[in-house]
Formats: C-alpha cells, sequence, structure tokens
C-alpha cells in the first residue's frame, strides 16, 4: 500500500494538469474571499474564516473529482491495472493506496491557505484578534469533507475508463450528497422523514464552526467507507473475481462495525469545541430541558432576506448554529426554519403582513443596506417565533440599538452573547406545565393595574400575574406566590401586614422591593409655580429592612447621566415650542456588574431615585445591581424641585463623587425581623414566629417607577421601557423579566446571561489604507507557493534522473 501511495504522488506531481487545477481552485477561492465584495473577508469585517469554510465545498466539487479521475480510470484505460493485481497485492490495499494519495493532494492544495489565516491575524483589531482554535476545528471538518468527497471520486474512476466520465460522475455525486438530500428533505411530501440528516452539507456545517460531534465524524468516516466498499465491489465485478472473499468480508466488516457506531452514537454521542470561549457548548441546564422535551419544538427565524451587512450576517449564523445545537440535544423533537416574510408578496399585501407579525409579537426594523447606488433602507425581522403545544412565544433576537454607550458591534455581541438563554428560557416557558405566581401588592398606593400594565402582560407570558392584599391573604396562600413584589407604595404599612411579609421571606419566598422613600411626582412638579416639595415618605419599612441588612436613605439622586423631559421653552404662532431637556433627578443606569440579571442590559431609566446602604448582616450575601454614574450628587429631603433648573446648565465640579447604590440583590440567610418580638394583634396567637429564614433572595430597588411605563393621553399604556417623548427603549422590562426568572428559577437558568463571546473585528481603518495590497497578497501568495514547490519538484526531478 505505501509503494502505491508514493507511486501515486509522485506521478501527480510530476504533471502539469495537477498543478494547473490547484492554481485554478486557490485563483478562484481567492477571487471569492478577498476581492468580490458579496463573499469577501475584507467586507465582512469579523476576524474569521467562516467565508473560506462556506465557500470551500462548492470548489471542492470540482478541484476533487479533477484529482481523483485518473486514478482508477487511466490504469484500466491503459491496462495497467492488471498489471497491478500480478504484484503481491490485494485490491484493498490498491484501493487504499490510491485513496491515501487523493487525500494527501487535496491537504496539499489546502495548504497554501494559511496566508489567509496569517492575514486575517495580522489584520485583527487588535493584532492576533482571531479564534485560532475554531480555525483548527473547521480545517479538519474541511479535511473530512476532502476525504469524503476523494473517495467519491475514487469510486466514479471506478466505473469508467474515461476520465471525462469519471470527473462528470464525481461532480454529480459529490453536488447530490452534499446538498440533494437537504432539497429532497424541503419538498412538503418529504419535510418529516428527515432525509436532510442524509446530506453531507447538515453534518460538515457543524464541524465547519469548529464543533466536531462524534456523530458528524462517525457519518463522514462511514460515508467514505461505503464509497470505498463500492469502489473494491467495482473492481471485482470488473477484474472477474469473486465477489465473497476475505477481502469484501473484511470491508463489509467495518461497514457493519461504523453502523453499528452509528446507531449507538444517537443516543451516546460527544461534541468536542475547539473555539476559545466554548461559544458553541451547550450548557447541561438547556441539555436537561431539552431532554424532557416530549413533544415537536418548532421555531421560525424571520431573520432572512438578500444583500444583508455583515453584522446581520453574523448574527443570522450565530442563530443557525444555536438551533443547531440545541437541535442536537432534542431527542429530534426541535426543528427550526427561516423565513423572509415579505419575500414575493405586493406592496398591498405587506401591510397585512405587518399586522399578522405585530399581532404575534414580531415587528420590523429598518436597516440600511449600501448599494450600489449608495444606501437603500431595508426592513428586518430580527424575530424567531418559537411553537409549543399550542402556544407560541416571540424572541427577541437582536437588543435594542440605544445611545448607552454602545457601540453597534457591542449591541450585536451582546444578542449574540444572549441567544442560549433567549432561547432556552423561552422553551422553559412553553414546556412548564404549571405556571409559577407572581404577585403585586396593593392598598398601600402602590402603582395602579394601568401603570402596570405592560409588566403584568410580559411576566404573564410565562407566569399567573395578580395582584395581593396583604390585608386579607392569609399566610398559607400567600406562601403559593412565587415572587412577591412591592411596586412603589405611598401608604405606610402595619405591623400585621410586614409579619406576613416577614414570615413569607423567613419560609424561602422571594421578594422584589421597588421602593421610593421620597415623595416626588413630575405630574405635581408641573402644576402650578413648576415646583414642588419633596419630603419623605412615611412607610414603616425602615426597621424591617434594615435588619435584612438595607438602609434606603431619605434623599435624591441628580445624576449627569439622564434622560430627558418635554418642556415648553416658547410661543410661536399660539402654538407652544416643546423641546426636550436633561433632568437630573431621572437618572440613567449603565449596569457594570456581572451579575446573570443586568448583564448585557441596556441603561435603566429611573425617577426621583434614592441612595441606598448595605448593612454587614451575617449570612446574607449581597450583591450591587444597579449604580448611579459618578458624575452625580445626592440631596437630603425635605427639597424643592423646580423645572426652572433647567435653564441652568449644571456645574461638572458639583457632580464628582462616586456611584451611589441604587439596586441590590441579597441571598442567604435572613434573621426575622420580629424576632424576640410578639406577634403583632391580628396574627392568630398560636402562629409561630420564625427566627431564622430559610435560603431566600430579595432584590431592593431605591425606585418604584423602574417598573412603571408611561401611559398616553387616551389612558392606553407604553411599552415598559419605552419613553414616548425621546422614543427612546431602556432596559426596564428586561431588568424585570431577568429578575422573574433569577428569583423564581432555582435551576440557574439565569446564568445563561452570563455566556461571553469576545468581539473579533478587523481593523477597519488599515483595510481601507492597504486594501489592494491584502487582495494581492491572498490572491498570488498561494498561487506563488504552488509554482516555486513545481519548479523545485521539476528541478529536482530532473536532476535525479539526469544522473
Amino acid at each position: 500500500m505505501l509503494s502505491i501511495l508514493k507511486k501515486e504522488i509522485t506521478t501527480y506531481l510530476s504533471s502539469m494538469v495537477a498543478y494547473v487545477t490547484i492554481v485554478v481552485f486557490l485563483l478562484v477561492l481567492g477571487l471569492l474571499l478577498w476581492v468580490f465584495p458579496d463573499t469577501s473577508i475584507l467586507a465582512y469585517g469579523y476576524a474569521g474564516l467562516e467565508s473560506l469554510f462556506s465557500t470551500a465545498p462548492y470548489l471542492f466539487m470540482f478541484l476533487v473529482p479533477a484529482i481523483t479521475m485518473r486514478t482508477l480510470a487511466e490504469e484500466r484505460r491503459e491496462g495497467t491495472f492488471e498489471l497491478l493485481l500480478t504484484r503481491p497485492l490485494t485490491a484493498f490495499q490498491i484501493v487504499m493506496g490510491k485513496y491515501l494519495a487523493g487525500v494527501l493532494i487535496v491537504l496539499f492544495a489546502l495548504l497554501p491557505t494559511i496566508i489567509y489565516y496569517i492575514s486575517v491575524y495580522l489584520l485583527g483589531a487588535p493584532q492576533g484578534n482571531i479564534d485560532t482554535g475554531a480555525v483548527i476545528g473547521s480545517y479538519i471538518g474541511l479535511f473530512l469533507l476532502g476525504a469524503v468527497f476523494t473517495a467519491i471520486g475514487l469510486f466514479a474512476s471506478s466505473v469508467t475508463k474515461n476520465q471525462v466520465i469519471s470527473f462528470t460522475i464525481a461532480v454529480f455525486l459529490c453536488f447530490f450528497f452534499y446538498s440533494g438530500f437537504g432539497s429532497l428533505g424541503g419538498l412538503l411530501s418529504l419535510q418529516n422523514i428527515g432525509l436532510g440528516s442524509l446530506g453531507i452539507v447538515e453534518h460538515y456545517e457543524s464541524v465547519s464552526r469548529g464543533v466536531l460531534d462524534t456523530r458528524d465524524l462517525i457519518y463522514f468516516l462511514m460515508l467514505a467507507a461505503l464509497f470505498l466498499w463500492l469502489t473494491l465491489l467495482s473492481l471485482h465485478k470488473q477484474t472477474g473475481r469473486k465477489f465473497i472473499n476475505t477481502v469484501f468480508l473484511s470491508v463489509l466488516g467495518i461497514i457493519f462495525s461504523v453502523s453499528i457506531l452509528t446507531v449507538f452514537s444517537n443516543k451516546f454521542f460527544t461534541r468536542f469545541d475547539f473555539t476559545k470561549e466554548k461559544r458553541f457548548t451547550i450548557s447541561p441546564i438547556s441539555r436537561k430541558l431539552l431532554d424532557s422535551v416530549s413533544e415537536p419544538v418548532n421555531v421560525v427565524i424571520y431573520l432572512e432576506g438578500d444583500n444583508f451587512p455583515g453584522g446581520m450576517k453574523r448574527l443570522q449564523t450565530s442563530v443557525r448554529d444555536m438551533l443547531s445545537d440545541l437541535q442536537a440535544y432534542s431527542n429530534g423533537h426541535m426543528s427550526y426554519q427561516f423565513t423572509d416574510p415579505l419575500k414575493d408578496i405586493s406592496q398591498d399585501e405587506q401591510k397585512a403582513a405587518y399586522e399578522n407579525l405585530a399581532a404575534k409579537g414580531i415587528e420590523g426594523q429598518s436597516l440600511s443596506v449600501k448599494t450600489d447606488d449608495g444606501v437603500s433602507q431595508k426592513v428586518i425581522f430580527p424575530f424567531a417565533l418559537v411553537t409549543y403545544g399550542g402556544r407560541s412565544i416571540p424572541v427577541k433576537l437582536l437588543q435594542t440599538q440605544s445611545s448607552m454607550g454602545l457601540s453597534p458591534d457591542e449591541v450585536l455581541n451582546n444578542s449574540i452573547q444572549n441567544l442560549e438563554y433567549a432561547f432556552t428560557s423561552t422553551i422553559k416557558k412553553l414546556v412548564s406545565g404549571g405556571k409559577q405566581r407572581i404577585g403585586f401588592t396593593e392598598g398601600h398606593g402602590e402603582l395602579t393595574d394601568l401603570q402596570l400594565n405592560d409588566a403584568m402582560q410580559s411576566l404573564s407570558d410565562g407566569f399567573l400575574v395578580g395582584r395581593v392584599d396583604l390585608n386579607t391573604i392569609a399566610a398559607d396562600s400567600l406562601q403559593k406566590v412565587s415572587l412577591l413584589i412591592i411596586p412603589k407604595p405611598d401608604k405606610a404599612f402595619t405591623e400585621v401586614q410586614k409579619f406576613k411579609i416577614d414570615q413569607y421571606l423567613m419560609r424561602g419566598g422571594r421578594i422584589l422591593w421597588a421602593i421610593d422613600q421620597v415623595n416626588a411626582e413630575m405630574d405635581s412638579l408641573r402644576g402650578k409655580g413648576n415646583q414642588q416639595l419633596a419630603f419623605p415618605k412615611q412607610l414603616n419599612l425602615d426597621d424591617q429592612l434594615f435588619s435584612y441588612g438595607i438602609r434606603i436613605n431619605y434623599d435624591l439622586i441628580a445624576d449627569l447621566n439622564c434622560g430627558e423631559i418635554p418642556v415648553t421653552t416658547g410661543d410661536v404662532g399660539g402654538q407652544p415650542q416643546i423641546q426636550l431637556l436633561r433632568w437630573l433627578f431621572y437618572p440613567v443606569y449603565l449596569p457594570t456588574s456581572t451579575h446573570p440579571v443586568v448583564r448585557n442590559l441596556d441603561g435603566i431609566i429611573s425617577q426621583f431615585a434614592n441612595t441606598i446602604d448595605v448593612l454587614d448582616t451575617r449570612g446574607v450575601n449581597k450583591t450591587v445591581l444597579l449604580a448611579s454614574s459618578p458624575f452625580n450628587k445626592s440631596l437630603k429631603a425635605p427639597h424643592m424641585l423646580s423645572l426652572q433648573a433647567l435653564q441652568q446648565e449644571p456645574d461638572p465640579k458639583e457632580f464628582q463623587s462616586t456611584p451611589k447604590i441604587t439596586g441590590v440583590l441579597l441571598e442567604g440567610q435572613f434573621t426575622s425581623a420580629f424576632r424576640n418580638r410578639p406577634v403583632p394583634e391580628g396574627i392568630e396567637q398560636n402562629t409561630q414566629t420564625i427566627q431564622q429564614s430559610k435560603p431566600a433572595k430579595m432584590i431592593v430597588l431605591s425606585d418604584g417607577d423602574i417598573l412603571r411605563n408611561q401611559v398616553g393621553t387616551d389612558n392606553s399604556p407604553y411599552p415598559l421601557g419605552y419613553d414616548r417623548y425621546s422614543r427612546q427603549t431602556y432596559g426596564n422590562k428586561n431588568l424585570l423579566l431577568n429578575i422573574a426568572d433569577y428569583m423564581t428559577d432555582d435551576s440557574g437558568l439565569i446564568s445563561l446571561r452570563s455566556k461571553e463571546i469576545k468581539i473579533r473585528l478587523l481593523d477597519r481603518a488599515r483595510i481601507r489604507q492597504e486594501k489592494l495590497m491584502w487582495q494581492l497578497i491572498n490572491t498570488v501568495v498561494p498561487i506563488a507557493i504552488v509554482l516555486i514547490f513545481a519548479i523545485f519538484q521539476h528541478y529536482m526531478r530532473r536532476r535525479k534522473y539526469a544522473r
């Protein structure tokens, strides 16, 4: 076999056809990856070789058949194959020698593409900002693909003596096995029989990302073994040898073994993630959830279309990768498809399509796309719709582009990091049989149902949401509430109500306190005189919060990083002139904590917030979630507020201070606020006070308006976090949803938000200046390497045989 291997490589590399074939392959590949804008790595803008591994398979369909077409066809045409059989060689050794030679030639053709990796490495921002592990894993996938195509080409060369016919058959078979099964599986009548899994593309796409799944590895080995066996079968038929012999039984044994491995691999499989951040590794939490799915989960992704810029292509690819990874652990219960909702419909039909999508919670966004004629506007739908058991929940794939100091690339990267959590949490909401209860307290002047409309509506997708009256609810009934939310009370709590809250916490309850300690409202401020006295509230909660390790101060935070309010600045022609001005008492918090509750969130807007002091309490862990910017100051209440202050530009020197805490998470075993105290009147006297809590959680926010949605003049509620004046969307809704998930779920699902994916960008400034140079390097240098090797090999061969 080794002698056949050496002979084949020497013969091939001594032929001018071989070098012409490889040069054409590298030339076309170089033009596609570095010159043509639609597939150019330079235009894509990200430091990766995804374009190489998505384009190379289609060129392999021509390169590999060109390499293998002469291997057996020429031997049979010239009658030398029978001569080989007279040697002490078996047909199996001959075929394997030729096969391994073809694989090495394919590898030789790939080696010059290392120049592409070096170029991206040097062009990274910063230099070297490329995931080398992912590139290595992807090259493994491309090598496996080349090995399968070589086996197919060898078989095609065994069935005919004509090299052109061999080439044609090999190209057809390579194309059919690569994408033909997927096309057949897309037919309406064949969609449910899993034809797509028989095609190479479904397995190659997984490996080409840098993830080696043992099921994909076995598939490639099995397919290569199948065509090698067919090659042996073809040769035995043509030479007139007995079909059933030792060689056949050996090959049959290999195929049988691989088939058995395939069956077991569907149940027991391992995935090797070569990427640096292990970004394609699904967490055990997601695996456990998907393993429990008993009905079909269907995901429709509306982020589909042509002429997407690099960022949208990256998001689209990341969504496909994530769903492919989740599908691998779903026991065949999960399917997904991409669709363009506006494709092939008229202008008149588009309005109905928009309305239909809006009814499902899917909104279009305008996207600027560069064209040859300039810039055009394109409507995209960065949403997915997950359906299970007859219910559907939309998933927002692209986070809101805000002015919170994040670049578009950072917003996009945060969206990609959040994909596993977004899909897994949605599936969990659909799969979970009984919904947990979330209760908003009432009876103390809390926010109304209208002001909490979007908060309660958003939570209702995964929870049973309602109001809780602490005066009438029994302790046993209160324990059925998974999360108790106290949304901006204005009236004092009685000792009985405080006792119920305390004992709820002692039994392992979860509480979200959204408390304002100072009475200040914009509606009152806009009244007569445009001023208001902000004075302390009397909520009778200070002692209880103090015992838990928290003190909310009677002050107001003025912050230079703040929201805007509409102010009448003049009158023209009887029409008031409205202008948006920054209002220092509407601080916007940019979460810097790595805790999953606030990680990657947009800015959180609040109104008339107070500072929080965190006390040293044994057995309770405290995590700061929200804080003001360093450009702030606190004003003690009572304090006179006036809109006249908007006329003066704040002095930055007065706003130099350490960030003020405004949101804290407390976890652990709390000491009862009623420890060593008698049970309040109104509580049954045989009730025993629990002194020390079970493991419990609470979150304290020093502003209840974080949960409040704006209300229009017609009493229609706006989405939580949306400012109808500035048309800015803040992260308040996502904050509430994260809090609900974290507080009610002990499986650790919220921890998926901690997933990090590094932004790997190319140096755009350098690309603009040196674009032509890098295009020449990557189209000319790989070809030059092959030509230099050809000249050197020709020189050495002449020198050897000239003696």
